[in-house]
């Protein structure tokens, strides 16, 4: 799934989608998807001058994106123009390295149950081999004109 079609399915817009490619995709299971760090990214004016660093919560928005397009793509009789996927929920999450800029930040995310609307995913975000933070999501899907 390149750029486009995440623009498609994303309401998020710079500076503030965080999927710049999907490269592997199974419904119901797992999403595999990428987000390029560069010094550009604004947050790195403030966060840090002297050592940029990827603010954590921004990592954990980057792994709430994938999910949601894991959902979309598992359930896409949820995805209209009327339609929005949600953050709700966010356990277990650890943050265990830095994320720089130059680095490429791998988001896998595992789909582990559905319950009345609510999906439930666990996975982790990866420079280098190395894990730079876990967390248990959970999203649904909205109509955002109620």
């Amino acid at each position: 799934m390149d750029i486009h079609k995440v623009l498609t399915l994303l309401p998020h817009r710079y500076p503030f989608l965080m999927i710049d490619r999907v490269l592997e995709i199974e419904a119901h299971q797992r999403i595999l998807a990428t987000k390029n760090v560069t010094y550009n990214e604004p947050f790195f004016n403030g966060h840090f001058p002297i050592r940029p660093v990827m603010p954590g919560v921004l990592i954990v928005e980057a792994m709430a994106q994938a999910t949601a397009l894991l959902a979309m793509e598992s359930n896409p009789e949820t995805v209209s123009e009327t339609s929005i996927y949600l953050f709700v929920g966010i356990d277990k999450a650890r943050f265990k390295r830095q994320v720089e800029p130059g680095d490429q930040l791998q988001i896998e995310m595992h789909q582990k149950t559905l319950k009345r609307g609510i999906g439930f995913f666990s996975g982790s975000a990866v420079v280098d081999g190395k894990i730079a933070a876990t967390a248990d999501i959970m999203c649904t899907a909205r109509d955002f004109r109620d």
